[in-house]
């Protein structure tokens, strides 16, 4: 499901459950909601408020440091990127290969992570980072300062590779489903005996939309951050392009 579909079928369970404690209220017993009773609802709730703060700091700190981390990653590749490009000009213009799959290669991965950027499927080629290491390592320098450059460079597609990988791999949610269900049963009940002592009039009732929205809301955020290459809060490619830009002057 996607972060719009679960936000909005969160709000409808949080605000469903104080709707349901509501009516819940005309039918139980008098006792059921005497001064006792109401006492011991709101101790237990206090108790459940608590646990659902903690596993929503988590779940913010989870998905806030997954996102950052991604970021980070794809900032540090583009500048490898140009970095390896100026490498390669500074070797020698046998490199004009090189230089060329060195640019494939930045179109694929940028196809690959934000494949919604694309009117079509793009023609992705896994084998061009082999290409290129292979092409480098092709190359026969011809004094000291091409051999430096030569084995700098080598070193520079392997972290590149490293990079890539590491990026595709984190494409999965790093958020625990478990947890982000039991925070939402959490968060129902917590709203449910909002609504048992509620009075049914419509500022209570706008005040626990407004509150479920909220809730809603920082789910739908912390799912947004989970799934950083898409949606609303998602990484730019701006790096990415400009880099392959810069490769092809």
């Amino acid at each position: 499901m996607s972060a719009n579909s679960i936000g909005w079928t969160v709000l409808t369970c949080v605000f469903g459950g104080a709707l349901l404690g509501m009516a819940l209220r005309l039918m139980l017993p008098e006792h059921h909601l005497s001064a006792d009773s109401k006492d011991v609802i709101k101790l237990a709730m206090g108790l459940t408020a608590t646990m659902s703060a903690l596993v929503l700091a988590l779940l913010i700190a989870s998905a806030k440091g997954s996102y950052d981390a991604q970021r980070n990653e794809i900032t540090q590749l583009s500048a490898n990127v140009v970095l390896l490009n100026r490498m390669l000009i500074h070797y020698g213009p046998e490199t004009k290969d090189a230089r060329q799959l060195l640019r494939d290669s930045v179109s694929d991965m940028t196809a690959r992570i934000w494949p919604q950027e694309n009117s079509r499927p793009a023609a992705l080629d896994s084998t061009r980072g082999d290409a290129l290491f292979d092409e480098i390592q092709g190359l026969s320098p011809k004094n000291d300062g091409q051999r430096t450059l030569q084995e700098q460079a080598l070193r520079m597609v392997i972290d590149l590779a490293q990079t890539r990988l590491l990026l595709l791999e984190q494409g999965g949610s790093s958020i625990p489903k478990p947890f982000l269900m039991l925070l939402v049963f959490w968060v129902t009940i917590i709203f449910l005996s909002f609504g048992l002592f509620a009075p049914r009039n419509a500022t209570v009732i706008a005040t626990l939309l407004l509150c479920a929205l909220s809730v809603s809301g920082a789910i739908f955020l912390i799912l947004e951050l989970d799934q950083p290459f898409m949606g609303i809060i998602q990484i730019s490619s701006a790096p990415m392009h400009s880099a392959a830009i810069q490769i092809g002057r």
